[in-house]
């Protein structure tokens, strides 16, 4: 049982942060994965960041941007992250586009996280019957979770193959849009979180998209098993400095 599934098994909603890596500052990575810890996040989200993202937002893809200019590279991530463990005990998820991955080598890059102590990937553009059939028997070599994406549109049949192949949880995006902050849940969303309960699957939900303050939060976690929140924060890192992140925290969990 990985980091992952531990946390997934203890008696609470959890708090999942989603940032860039190598935004605001190239060098930003690290303080900014212990701050959040120390400040009750449960699980992290560390963007490598791509020319060309597709399925997200304008701030997340500024952010991007921003962190490549920086001069933000799969290497450098790495060598940012190499002693993190010494540090870090929380669980810590690379997202991030199949590219960079492959120029990398998919198992080259699956032992180096598997070395400085990643705990899973989420790469919104590879497709789980891709991943089933030629990446699931490298994730596991390395011990890496791999977490697929559902939203409102895709299939009970779809679903219950991903509940099959996966190990961690499933990131449930709230809406088909892509990502943002929003400043609450209709009924349509609702529903839609509510269904996917109602299926009972064997792999526990956590919402992203859309979540912001502590309503949003409260609002994706009543049937889900935890929420992640990625642009607000993103934001409140280009509006504030790294030293404020307690703050941002404490008025998503007080």
């Amino acid at each position: 049982m990985n980091r992952i599934q531990h946390k997934l098994n203890e008696d609470k909603k959890l708090l999942s942060i989603y940032f860039t890596a190598g935004y605001p500052s190239l060098n930003d990575t690290v303080s900014i994965i212990e701050s959040l810890e120390n400040n009750g996040v449960d699980m992290i989200e560390i963007g490598l960041p791509f020319s060309d993202p597709l399925a997200d937002g304008p701030t997340i893809q500024a952010s991007s941007t921003q962190a490549l200019k920086n001069g933000m590279t799969t290497e450098i991530l790495f060598n940012q992250l190499k002693d993190i463990r010494k540090t870090v005990s929380i669980p810590l998820i690379i997202m991030g586009y199949f590219n960079p991955m492959l120029q990398y080598g998919v198992e080259n890059f699956c032992k180096k996280c598997h070395e400085i102590g990643i705990d899973g990937l989420i790469i919104p553009d590879l497709p789980v019957d891709v991943y089933h059939e030629e990446y699931q028997a490298t994730f596991e070599k390395y011990g890496l979770t791999n977490v697929f994406l559902i939203t409102p549109q895709t299939s009970d049949e779809r679903i219950r193959y991903i509940d099959s192949v996966s190990n961690g949880f499933i990131y449930m995006v709230s809406s088909a849009s892509t990502t943002g902050a929003k400043t609450g849940f209709g009924d349509e969303q609702l529903n839609y979180f509510k269904r996917i309960n109602d299926m009972v699957l064997k792999n526990p939900q956590i919402v992203g998209f859309g979540i912001s303050n502590s309503e949003t939060f409260t609002q994706a976690t009543t049937y889900a098993k935890g929420a992640i929140i990625g642009s607000a924060f993103i934001k409140h890192l280009n509006q504030n400095s790294v030293s404020t992140i307690p703050n941002f925290i404490k008025s998503i969990i007080s």
